[in-house]
């Protein structure tokens, strides 16, 4: 790594049971056995006070909040998880995996809970300003088998989980919006196969975009 450089920021997104968390791990790894300084972190979270935020958002039941809250949270604790976690990386050369961004916010406030898309993008430019990920990998799936892998791993964290299928079937719906309006940016894997094969095109997609 040429000393100085800045590091980048990916980001992992789609729905219940996508295996973002799996592939994160993975591709954490081979990132640094390329020899690049690499941190995994997750959203909401990833930051003491955003991992505090978290529990009020993914929780509880599910009509805690509208989705004008939910994204208000959101971008609080995103704003906290920039500052305290991934700033800091990216300036000092360290490569940052995130399980979860703005697109999350976007697909389950915006287009789940139809909250105005507008408004979201002004909390983003508030929280966020002009940083954006470098790349952003989009793990879709029907939500059916999403759904039932989320089941089957579940804990305490069931608040999206229990929300209603069609909801669902918007959050999809908008993750492959954002992915056709910026493919410069999004890539979208196909979620349904093996999780070696997933690994694969996503390291794949990181050497063509990033040369990695």
């Amino acid at each position: 790594m040429t000393e100085g450089a800045r590091g980048l920021f990916i980001t992992l997104e789609g729905g219940e049971g996508a295996g973002k968390s799996t592939q994160v791990a993975r591709l954490k790894e081979w990132i640094e056995a390329r020899g690049h300084r690499c941190i995994a972190t997750r959203e909401p979270g990833g930051a003491p006070g955003a991992e505090m935020v978290r529990k009020l958002l993914v929780e509880g039941p599910a009509e805690r909040w509208d989705g004008v809250t939910e994204a208000l949270l959101h971008f609080a604790a995103r704003r906290e998880h920039l500052r305290s976690t991934v700033l800091p990386a990216v300036g000092s050369g360290t490569w940052v995996v995130s399980d979860r961004f703005a697109d999350s916010t976007m697909a389950y406030q915006g287009y789940g809970h139809g909250a105005d898309r507008a408004m979201l993008g002004t909390l983003y430019d508030i929280a966020v300003g002009d940083f954006r990920p470098n790349l952003t990998l989009i793990l879709d799936l029907p939500v059916e088998i999403g759904l039932k892998r989320a089941a089957a791993r579940r804990g305490t964290e069931t608040r999206y989980e229990s929300l209603p299928h069609d909801f669902h079937e918007r959050v999809r719906a908008g993750f492959l919006d954002i992915a056709e309006a910026d493919p410069t940016r999004c890539i979208v894997i196909n979620a349904t196969a093996g999780i070696d094969e997933i690994a694969k095109a996503i390291a794949d997609a990181v050497t063509r975009h990033l040369g990695a």
